[in-house]
């Protein structure tokens, strides 16, 4: 089953997709999941939607939303800060925490690439989080930055373009916009995985928040809490070290999970069942919908 519906976060409205599972017996409370979309995409045709109805399928509740600024939701469009979208994170969880059909305490957060980041950073940082599921996501902004833009020319490209657009909102007020590709490089053949409603425009300084962003610095709280880093071995848009990375600093109970065969959306790919069987096995050790 899903409902459409919808939440406050900061006075914004946020749109909602709620799944429940058709099993679910009257009056009975299930463990579930939060989970978060890309970078400036959406709930809707998108990884998200597919990890949502993963967990619907495994027998989890799931709220897949879109963040502020994004798809549906209120706020200025395409204006996202990381640290907006970890605030969106935990006012869903507030939000979901009242559902009849839900356990508060036992709510956990899945988000894939730039929602990777952002699930890591709200669960280090709230400990109402019961456990994390991070997908092909990051740690440190500015390593993946240099990672994405690997040549001193692409590198220097980059740079430049921060820098413009911190010279023009100084002179101007306004922001300067950019290709999300100028900052976030995706090989054409992987940019049919991407959502429709996915934005394509950035302004300049949703770049920059993205670079100062560090969800190594917490990613250590989240212990003795569960977490998980799966990653395309062969990622062609977020390098895989950034989930190794995270692993390393990670307390335990925490697994790294490196996936072959495809890149950057597994869940979308020919072996999807295999992924979906290795994280399915993951979640009936560390988060199990029976207690």
């Amino acid at each position: 089953m899903q409902e459409k519906l919808s939440f406050m976060s900061d006075g914004l409205k946020l749109s909602a997709v709620l799944h429940v599972p058709d099993s679910r017996k009257p009056g009975e409370r299930l463990p579930a999941f939060i989970v978060l979309h890309g970078f400036v995409g959406s709930k809707d045709e998108s990884h998200a939607e597919i990890q949502a109805q993963m967990m619907e399928d495994f027998g989890y509740v799931a709220l897949r939303f879109d963040f502020r600024c994004c798809g549906e939701s209120e706020g200025e469009r395409a204006q996202v800060r990381c640290f907006d979208q970890v605030a969106d994170a935990k006012n869903a969880l507030t939000f979901l925490a009242q559902r009849e059909e839900v356990d508060p305490a036992r709510i956990g957060v899945v988000g894939h690439s730039f929602g990777a980041a952002v699930a890591v950073y709200a669960a280090g940082i709230d400990n109402r989080f019961a456990c994390v599921i991070s997908s092909c996501g990051w740690g440190d902004g500015e390593r993946k930055f240099r990672g994405q833009h690997p040549t001193p020319e692409a590198w220097a490209r980059f740079t430049g373009l921060l820098e413009q657009g911190r010279k023009h909102r100084k002179e101007t007020g306004q922001s300067m916009w950019m290709s999300r590709f100028d900052a976030v490089p995706i090989p054409e053949k992987l940019r049919q995985n991407l959502s429709p409603k996915a934005i394509m425009e950035i302004p300049v300084e949703t770049a920059i928040s993205m670079y100062e962003f560090r969800a190594d610095d917490v990613v250590s709280h989240i212990a003795p809490r569960p977490s998980l880093f799966f990653h395309t071995a062969d990622d062609g848009i977020t390098p895989s070290e950034q989930s190794m990375r995270l692993f390393e600093k990670a307390g335990q109970p925490a697994e790294l999970m490196l996936i072959t065969g495809t890149s950057h959306f597994p869940l979308s790919a020919q072996d999807a069942p295999r992924t979906k069987m290795m994280i399915k096995s993951w979640l009936d050790k560390f988060f199990p919908v029976a207690a």
